[in-house]
């Protein structure tokens, strides 16, 4: 004989037993919906701050809130938000939680580091405030300091003064390093098993930031008898009578830079050959 009271039907989830299941469904225009308490049938035909909208076959719109509260080709469904598609800017800002601004994955938090006595010098306060941006968590990870010259005309003796020698390296970025220039010849006076000079081509490091960065299809070709900086600034509408215009112009440029992508890849490339050259003899080491 079959007990029909064998079980406690005042037990936790009677309310639910032999209840089908509201599955969770994402809302999608023009899905049909049957909303059971009124009996009201319609297609989504919007949705916005937890209320979708439905319009029956007649026009008639009725507003409803999300939730396990409809019926969908005749069965419960949990209704729920749209699935929403990562943008760009998503995928941006994930990236920077993930990666530094060079580019490279974030690591573990580590104890702050010593500085090494292997140094990197640029030319001037813009160029380190641009290695700062981009390769900043890089170097402090592994302890190198950038510091800036103020130009490179006494860069023989700077060499000489600074002693570069087994685990004190010295790597020095130099503006307009090309064939024939003032630089390439300044550059050819300095030697040594633990220096290493490289640069780039650009009269200035602005121009190492992507053009279109700043809204121009290309950088300007800016003739001898004007200062660079200050044609650039004509080019950008930017004032350039003093010395803070000067300043407040390259801020400008540099917020436009949101990390490596934004640079030209041949800087990208004599910044990396610098951060190797000066941290080899620590690597050795920690090897």
């Amino acid at each position: 004989m079959v007990n029909r009271y064998s079980s406690d039907v005042l037990a936790k989830g009677w309310q639910r037993a032999n209840r089908p299941t509201a599955a969770r469904t994402p809302v999608e225009r023009n899905m049909v919906l049957e909303e059971p308490t009124s009996g009201f049938v319609g297609a989504v035909v919007t949705w916005e701050n937890g209320v979708v909208v439905l319009e029956d076959r007649k026009g008639k719109r009725r507003s409803f809130p999300f939730g396990p509260n409809f019926w969908l080709d005749g069965k419960p469904i949990d209704l729920t938000p749209p699935v929403r598609t990562p943008t760009a800017r998503d995928r941006a800002q994930e990236h920077a939680r993930t990666h530094t601004a060079s580019g490279s994955r974030v690591g573990p938090t580590a104890s702050a580091k010593v500085a090494l006595p292997s140094r990197i010098y640029v030319e001037g306060r813009h160029d380190a405030e641009l290695i700062e941006k981009v390769w900043g968590a890089d170097l402090r990870h592994v302890g190198v300091v950038v510091e800036y010259l103020g130009g490179i005309d006494d860069l023989t003796a700077i060499v000489r003064e600074f002693a570069p020698a087994q685990g004190r390296r010295l790597g020095v970025l130099v503006d307009h390093l090309v064939p024939g220039s003032k630089e390439s010849r300044i550059v050819a006076q300095v030697s040594g098993e633990h220096v290493f000079v490289t640069g780039h081509e650009y009269v200035d490091i602005w121009a190492a930031v992507k053009p279109e960065r700043v809204g121009l299809a290309r950088w300007p070709d800016i003739p001898r008898t004007m200062e660079w900086k200050h044609g650039i600034c004509d080019a950008l509408g930017m004032p350039h009578a003093t010395q803070a215009d000067i300043a407040a112009a390259w801020q400008a440029i540099l917020r436009q830079v949101r990390g490596w992508q934004d640079l030209d890849p041949r800087l990208l490339t004599e910044v990396e050959k610098l951060i190797d050259f000066v941290t080899a003899d620590h690597i050795d080491e920690d090897s």
